[in-house]
């Protein structure tokens, strides 16, 4: 593959403009523009920062299993210092409100919401009704807040992770948006910007079933098992819309259950975080989206330590 060639890849997975590209690799907008053009050709050092970012958002990247390692065991050691972490957030109205805000934020952000992180806190905290923002968006906002109320709670009672929560789960995400809400689809989806395909809507209740019993049976490795069942969850896609929220609506549900905060993943990663769901989709390689998830689960304790 050529320079060229991997520098447009680059700006289609990342959705980087050309100056925000060449900011990431510390060259001009005219430099850059040269070596997408063929009119130049970047020196060693600027070839090996454009690989290492199209492997990064290709998917092709390769994470030293020390790096994960490492991560995991940070994790440990932060998950001694909060023993019933859910009973912290739900204690403390500041820490369970920056949850509400980023959590909210960045799951609809990623679905395309155009609400700004303080559009999205007016709406949450202050009942504001925003006239130059869609209904749909201020709704949205607002179910998924109680979502989460709903959610953290459900987990406090120490009730099961099971279809039930699931199907409920999405009442509540597309209450008074959508006719179908907690109802499975009938008919046919595609996943938009994506060929992994998605299950047959005939197939979706027993599909639905089978990972509702896996999820009860729980793992040992829970971080993996959150990338593994992120991707099957958002590979079935059982709902007309909301599939992406809910899906990390379930993951924050796993993570609470094993004394973990909601991994935190944030809109700008979002390029990232599509390319690592692909590669376990059409792989089975859950690595790059395990590590994603570890990030995720830190930016979560920095919500616990008020940073």
């Amino acid at each position: 593959m050529t320079t060229k060639e991997k520098l447009r890849m680059i700006m289609q997975y990342s959705g980087l403009t050309q100056a925000e590209l060449a900011n990431r690799l510390g060259v001009t907008f005219a430099a850059l523009n040269r070596w997408i053009n063929e009119k130049a050709t970047p020196r060693a050092g600027a070839l090996a920062k454009i690989d290492e970012l199209y492997k990064e958002y290709s998917g092709e990247k390769q994470i030293p299993e020390t790096v994960t390692v490492a991560k995991r065991e940070l994790i440990a050691q932060k998950q001694k210092q909060y023993p019933h972490i859910l009973k912290e957030i739900w204690n403390s109205p500041d820490i369970r409100d920056q949850f509400y805000l980023s959590l909210t934020y960045h799951s609809n952000r990623i679905e395309g919401s155009t609400l700004s992180e303080n559009e999205t806190a007016a709406i949450l905290f202050q009942n504001a009704a925003l006239p130059n923002k869609s209904l749909t968006e201020q709704l949205e906002a607002k179910n998924h807040q109680a979502a989460l109320t709903y959610l953290f709670e459900y987990v406090l009672a120490k009730k099961p992770l099971n279809e039930a929560l699931i199907l409920k789960l999405h009442s509540i995400l597309m209450n008074a948006i959508r006719d179908d809400a907690g109802m499975y689809r009938n008919h046919g989806v595609r996943i938009m910007g994506t060929t992994v395909p998605t299950a047959n809507y005939i197939k979706v209740p027993v599909l639905m079933k089978e990972l509702a019993h896996d999820l009860a049976k729980g793992a040992k490795n829970s971080i993996e098992e959150m990338a593994r069942v992120h991707a099957r969850f958002e590979q079935i896609h059982p709902f007309a819309d909301g599939n992406g929220r809910l899906g990390r609506l379930i993951m924050h549900t796993m993570a609470l259950r094993v004394n973990l905060p909601p991994p935190v993943i944030v809109q700008e990663k979002r390029r990232l975080y599509i390319s690592y769901l692909n590669k376990a989709q059409t792989k089975d390689d859950v690595s790059l989206l395990t590590d994603f998830i570890c990030d995720a689960i830190l930016d979560g304790y920095r919500i616990m330590e008020r940073r």
